[in-house]
């Protein structure tokens, strides 16, 4: 990395908060096990005008669901889980459930499932559970209508109110982003015995010291240290039923419930680049982050993608868990792999050049602008 690249790179961030388009960041720049950039820019509450610290929490929203990805590919490698198990065989209510279609004249029908939705589905998104918060069919307005967060339901719960409602297309024909990754968090909790924070906390979060991670801020102490967006700029309804970070809840969404750190990420993108591996302990083997991170609806999947709707863009697949680049794009190379988070969180992993990047702020209008503008600043950067 050269100095005068990395320069515009904090020059960047901190054109962001002087224009009042971000309240604050947080961005990590790793390469060979060492920071390289580590910058706190702006501020973590404009209203407090509290600065970003090291112990800034941030709503993770959808960067959960790599966390709870690896948590399930563990069970995969106790023997506990298959990736072509049926869903059925740990949620029996998804045994009967229906295929929604939409007819010519606007009314909805109900076919019976082609194959059983399997967990190999729930990690790649094409079990054909979808979101109703994005987007205009018959399926997701009753998804939207349908009070799947009323009251305080546990995941239990949660994943039977789902497996009442009609698929939005058959399993393993469509990529389509939705609560698959909840119902995964669900028969984690089912293949394990435990709930899914006590699966996660015991196998994963505890031994690589993750301990700010968590569905939410319960100590009254230090609910002052989560990162709050622009008045303004939030979402005009909850976010997949999760509206506050310090609310105790029962339901543990492992596709948007998470609250952490940059610390915690970091050490979990760390291991991530490692191959499943960090100071000595190993968490999942190499071939099953490669296996995690290798398209898995690519040509010859049978899997459709939405043209509106495939948010891991035209040049990437998906695999278990992660987008990945399948397509170099300008300095952008192939074979890097990351997620994203509504509420303003990304991060990818590079492997070729032994590198992660990690950026958290609370900022949902600007997250799709920053990231787009930091990857081409960041590789600008690099020395070639």
């Amino acid at each position: 990395m050269s100095r005068a690249g990395l320069g515009r790179v904090s020059d960047y961030m901190r054109s962001e908060v002087s224009a009042g388009r971000i309240p604050g960041a947080i961005l990590l720049i790793q390469q060979h096990g060492k920071p390289v950039f580590y910058g706190k820019f702006g501020l973590r509450n404009v209203n407090a005008a509290q600065p970003m610290t090291d112990e800034t929490i941030f709503r993770l929203y959808s960067m959960s669901k790599p966390v709870t990805s690896v948590a399930a590919m563990m069970l995969v490698e106790d023997g506990k889980l298959g990736l072509d198990d049926a869903v059925a065989n740990f949620i029996p209510a998804f045994a009967d459930v229906k295929v929604g279609v939409q007819q010519p004249d606007g009314k909805l029908s109900l076919a019976s499932l082609g194959r059983p939705i399997t967990v190999r589905d729930l990690l790649r998104h094409t079990s054909g559970i979808t979101y109703g918060f994005y987007g205009d069919s018959s399926v997701r307005r009753l998804y939207a209508q349908a009070g799947l967060f009323d009251g305080d339901p546990d995941n239990a719960t949660f994943v039977d109110r789902l497996a009442r409602l009609p698929l939005a297309e058959q399993p393993a024909t469509r990529w389509d982003y939705g609560h698959s990754t909840d119902v995964l968090g669900r028969v984690i909790e089912v293949a394990s015995g435990q709930s899914l924070y006590g699966f996660e906390k015991a196998r994963l979060l505890d031994p690589l010291s993750m301990h700010d991670t968590t569905f939410f801020v319960a100590d009254d102490s230090r609910r002052p240290l989560i990162a709050q967006p622009l008045p303004g700029d939030w979402f005009d309804r909850p976010v997949a039923g999760i509206t506050e970070a310090t609310a105790p809840r029962r339901w543990e969404s492992g596709g948007a419930g998470m609250v952490g750190t940059m610390g915690d990420y970091a050490r979990f993108a760390q291991m991530l680049l490692n191959g499943g591996e960090l100071d000595g302990r190993r968490y999942l083997k190499r071939e099953t982050i490669a296996q995690m991170t290798s398209d898995q609806i690519g040509e010859g999947t049978g899997v459709a993608k939405d043209a509106e709707f495939y948010f891991p863009g035209e040049d990437s697949g998906f695999g278990l868990g992660f987008a990945m680049r399948t397509v170099a794009n300008g300095p952008l190379p192939a074979g890097e792999y990351r997620w994203d988070g509504v509420g303003g969180t990304f991060f990818f992993i590079d492997p070729a050049d032994d590198m992660f990047v990690i950026c958290m702020m609370q900022s949902p209008s600007q997250r799709g602008p920053i990231q787009t503008a930091l990857k081409r600043l960041i590789y600008q950067a690099m020395d070639r």
